[in-house]
């Protein structure tokens, strides 16, 4: 279920710059081969099905980021809009505190009005834009760079 959502944020072309339909069988490998500080949560339904799924990621593999996260947030296409995403993005907070980050960051879409509302709601501050960053669908699209810093777990 979670390549199925993913699919549907790179079809929407509102979450990210992935182009390529992934399959089950890729994205389980993706799941094995994440470490215990990058993990992954998922939202279910009443009936246990897989309505959204997060996961913090590593931002850069230098050792000097080792306290810093990105992370990823999608949800079922016809869930969005009951707060699952917020659940989601809370959960991941408590998450990366838990694990000893020290910030997480996005990059996001101008035109996901939804996303940055969420983004902005948690506290996450615009720090800046990376101009024509992709190209989908023969187009350049702008990023918007976002970060928070945690708040302390000591």
């Amino acid at each position: 279920m979670i390549a199925s959502i993913y699919n549907q944020g790179i079809e929407d072309r509102s979450a990210t710059l992935e182009t390529q339909l992934r399959t089950p069988e890729e994205r389980a490998e993706w799941l094995a081969a994440r470490g215990p500080r990058h993990p992954v949560i998922v939202a279910v339904d009443t009936e246990g099905t897989v309505v959204g799924w997060g996961s913090l990621n590593s931002f850069n593999p230098r050792p000097a980021y080792d306290y810093v996260a990105d992370f990823s947030i999608y949800v079922d296409r016809q869930q969005r809009g009951r707060g699952i995403g917020d659940a989601l993005l809370s959960a991941l907070e408590i998450q990366a505190a838990a694990l000893g980050y020290h910030k997480l960051v996005l990059a996001a879409f101008p035109h996901n009005k939804a996303g940055l509302r969420l983004y902005e709601k948690h506290g996450f501050q615009r720090v800046g834009v990376y101009h024509e960053q992709g190209r989908i669908d023969d187009r350049w699209v702008d990023v918007i760079i976002m970060e928070k810093i945690l708040p302390s777990l000591t």
